[in-house]
């Protein structure tokens, strides 16, 4: 989320917000994000301060996402009530943006519910109305100021194309642009998964000597900033295929063996 609302809890906002990130790229540890996602959200209530609430409330959506998300990296399924709870706070979320009529806020209310189906549901179907609607808002997005936001946009939409309307050079300009917003961004915990993925779409693409590029670089940074163990075996696990694929021991298209893209919800 990264650029928290106005408003009285926007300090609770921003300091939950960072504690999620922490928590997804690099710890694991969410218990502190929830707590503070938690405190925001209370602190908005009493406030009267419904766009704080909605980013919180948002936050603790996100946070329950990074847990499920976990257990399928790890190759078990999340339970059906961890899901169904998610998506109850997503859509409340949701209802609170749009009750607000924040164009920006909607937009990162429509994608967090776009993710329950993508990501969880594995239900396209239900999924990309969701995330149309998250993309025809996502330029509202970048101009308040929210990059990361407007780069899982733009980058779900990029998987969309690599696993269901199978249209690689799509995905190449869709997740090139996520990459380069979180450039833009400058946090260093986030650029390596965003070259992961593009690496991804430039193997589907046929263009490995590029993934290959892409795909080193995320694994320098991904070690550099320390990232989850998982998230460092998938970079280099991409690389090594790009790198079989220019010696000629896998074709350049092969969908990677690495982490399920759909799992790689950040």
């Amino acid at each position: 989320m990264t650029f928290p609302p106005g408003g009285a809890a926007r300090p609770a906002c921003a300091a939950a917000d960072e504690a999620l990130t922490a928590a997804a790229f690099c710890t694991g540890d969410l218990a502190a994000a929830e707590r503070l996602c938690a405190e925001a959200q209370a602190l908005a209530t009493r406030a009267g301060d419904r766009e704080g609430e909605a980013f919180a409330v948002g936050g603790l959506g996100m946070a329950l996402h990074y847990r499920n998300l976990a257990r399928l990296v790890d190759g078990a399924a999340p339970a059906d009530a961890d899901v169904a709870a998610e998506e109850e706070l997503m859509r409340r979320a949701l209802a609170i943006w749009q009750e607000t009529g924040d164009p920006a806020g909607t937009a990162r209310g429509l994608f967090g519910v776009s993710l329950v189906f993508q990501v969880l549901r594995r239900d396209w179907d239900a999924g990309m109305p969701y995330l149309w609607q998250s993309f025809g808002l996502a330029e509202a997005v970048e101009e308040s100021g929210d990059l990361y936001g407007c780069s899982e946009i733009h980058r779900h939409l990029g998987f969309y194309y690599l696993a269901e309307d199978v249209r690689p050079r799509e995905a190449v300009r869709r997740l090139g642009y996520s990459l380069a917003l979180r450039e833009r961004l400058g946090d260093p915990r986030r650029i390596p998964s965003a070259l992961v993925a593009l690496g991804e779409a430039e193997m589907a693409a046929g263009n490995p000597r590029h993934a290959a590029d892409l795909l080193s670089r995320a694994v320098t940074l991904a070690r550099e900033a320390k990232l989850l163990p998982w998230r460092i075996q998938d970079a280099e696990q991409n690389l090594r295929q790009a790198e079989a694929a220019l010696l000629g021991q896998a074709p350049p298209g092969q969908p990677s063996a690495g982490i399920d893209r759909a799992a790689r919800a950040r």
